[in-house]
């Protein structure tokens, strides 16, 4: 059961020792570990500034990303949450990743094509040798 639900098997443990003694009430959630760092009032204030735009925040263009989110939230309500928990903030609270519906009209294909096939092998460097060497930096079998 452990493995199914990917718990270590002492959880599970403690789980049936649980239920025996409460039944299935005492395995109810008591909520979340800690309170949540953003009020109700604050939430809907950081919704008013996403709303406003990047560009009222001061960047060039359009685009929120986790990390301008972040600097908002600690700029505005001094509070510090790292990028995963802003990503985990914004899923609980109904907000998606939004990706373009469709295509840049200024998109070129052809010229993507042409500079994987030519450009990149420029930029990637030729390949090791396929001769045996050893891991160490300092052997001259690396070199």
């Amino acid at each position: 059961m452990a493995k199914d639900l990917r718990v270590s098997v002492r959880s599970v443990q403690r789980w049936r020792k649980s239920w025996t003694k409460g039944r299935p009430r005492a395995l109810r959630s008591t909520g979340s570990a800690s309170p949540p760092r953003l009020s109700e009032d604050q939430l809907v204030q950081l919704d008013a500034e996403l709303a406003r735009g990047p560009r009222a925040h001061g960047r060039p263009d359009q685009r929120w990303t986790l990390t301008r989110i972040k600097t908002v939230i600690g700029r505005r309500f001094h509070k510090s949450y790292t990028i995963q928990g802003v990503r985990k903030f914004l899923i609980r609270h109904g907000f998606s990743c939004q990706i373009p519906a469709r295509r840049a009209v200024e998109r070129d294909d052809e010229a993507i094509t042409d500079w994987g096939r030519e450009t990149w092998p420029l930029v990637e460097g030729p390949r090791r040798r396929s001769a045996p060497g050893s891991s160490s930096r300092t052997s001259p079998g690396s070199r």
